[in-house]
């Protein structure tokens, strides 16, 4: 099953491109988690993008963090920048994130994105990402899952 950002980048070039660009446009992000008694956690964060994974880094022991090693499941939504244009569109990824302590992929990443020690890292596996734009007079919402493909609704 595809599940890694580089896997997504093969099935969907041009609609990863957009995705990516989106997220590059700001530093910051809101990331989505799900706290102890379940209800919903929405923290900033950075996502990095290198080696063909989406990554999420984070201070060590952070709520994020340990919200993420109890329960994997996320939500990340790229910044939607200032003003009311929907010219870039709403982009937003979802999936589970798996942890990573392999210490030569941790430096790897670390000496790639100049990570302050310590940090917990987690990789992306992707179960689902979706952009929302305005094309005209028409809502386009465009939505990727593994196995499933890419698929577009527009709307008047």
């Amino acid at each position: 099953m595809t599940n890694s950002w580089a896997d997504f980048e093969t099935a969907e070039p041009d609609f990863a491109e957009g995705v990516r660009d989106r997220f590059g446009k700001y530093t910051h992000h809101v990331l989505g988690t799900l706290r102890r008694d379940g209800s919903p956690r929405l923290t900033g964060i950075e996502v990095t993008f290198r080696f063909g994974e989406l990554w999420l880094g984070m201070m060590p022991n952070s709520r994020k963090a340990l919200d993420l090693r109890r329960d994997p499941r996320f939500a990340v939504h790229a910044n939607p920048g200032s003003g009311t244009s929907m010219a870039d569109g709403d982009v937003r990824v979802g999936g589970r994130a798996v942890e990573v302590t392999d210490p030569e992929v941790r430096v790897r990443f670390q000496e790639a994105v100049e990570a302050p020690e310590p940090f917990h890292l987690f990789r992306a596996e992707l179960t689902e990402i979706a952009r929302v734009g305005v094309e005209g007079d028409e809502l386009v919402v465009q939505a990727w899952q593994p196995g499933r493909g890419l698929r577009t609704v527009r709307r008047r």
